[in-house]
């Protein structure tokens, strides 16, 4: 499927700050189910700065704006096609080792009932059948947290999620991360856009990958109950939704900061 994505974040601030630099992780992963056919990031009046891939084979850009700042527009248009793997990262090329992808942080410390819904979702499930205890994950965090936006915050934590109900898809790459790492299982969260239907459809996503054995990473989007197929851009991952931010900065100065976010994503012409 050829996907055409328009993705565009407005920072306003009140006072304009002296300075603001940004870390950009806003580009297309390399692996087997994606080909990029055409990408840009700009952000008008900035200065580039250093442009690596790192540990976790993410392309990240970094940019600076002396000020004084009042916004910043960071605009992202291009064209991916892509393929259903049914999930598997297949050809993606990284150094950080699964292992490291087992400790918790605030977001993602399961409590006792991540602990408990964890060890009741696989309760059936032969230890042996790693990729079903995966599944068996996705589904009981999907029926525990049901999608309803407005009801956490970019702070809530996977273990308060649960206990509201409620939560979106960073809530749930959360649970899912937990409750693998209750099972043992190395889990990171990871960003990207969904074309969810339709001729237009509004999604910039987040899932958690884990790690299964003889297959390596695995995708699997809670808030659908799905793994990752050709409707999915995957563009990074970190050990959580802050780790994995596609833009993260620091200011200098004192004020208010506004966020406005704009996203579409379509099909487009062959």
């Amino acid at each position: 499927m050829r996907l055409e994505v328009r993705h565009r974040t407005l920072y306003r601030f009140d006072p304009a700050m002296r300075a603001v630099v940004q870390s950009l992780r806003l580009t297309p992963s390399l692996f087997d189910g994606q080909q990029t056919i055409d990408w840009a990031v700009k952000v008008e009046g900035a200065e580039r700065g250093a442009a690596f891939r790192d540990g976790a084979g993410d392309w990240v850009e970094t940019t600076s704006i002396l000020g004084p700042v009042s916004e910043i527009a960071v605009e992202v248009e291009g064209v991916v096609e892509t393929v259903d793997l049914t999930g598997v990262l297949k050809g993606h090329r990284e150094r950080v080792p699964p292992l490291a992808y087992l400790a918790p942080t605030r977001a993602t410390r399961p409590d006792a009932a991540l602990i408990e819904l964890a060890r009741g979702a696989v309760a059936e499930v032969a230890e042996t059948e790693a990729l079903e205890r995966a599944h068996a994950l996705t589904y009981a965090v999907r029926d525990a947290i049901a999608y309803t936006p407005g009801e956490t915050e970019h702070a809530t934590t996977a273990a308060e999620a649960l206990a509201l109900g409620h939560g979106v898809c960073q809530d749930h790459a959360h649970a899912m991360i937990a409750a693998a790492h209750v099972l043992g299982i190395p889990a990171r969260y990871v960003t990207g856009y969904l074309h969810a239907g339709g001729e237009a459809s509004e999604a910039s996503h987040a899932w958690a990958e884990l790690y299964v054995d003889d297959l390596g990473w695995v995708g699997f989007d809670a808030s659908n109950g799905v793994c990752p197929d050709e409707h999915y851009i995957r563009l990074g991952s970190g050990v959580d939704a802050v780790d994995a931010a596609p833009i993260r900065g620091v200011a200098k100065g004192q004020g208010a900061e506004a966020l406005d976010v704009e996203v579409s994503v379509t099909q487009a012409q062959q």
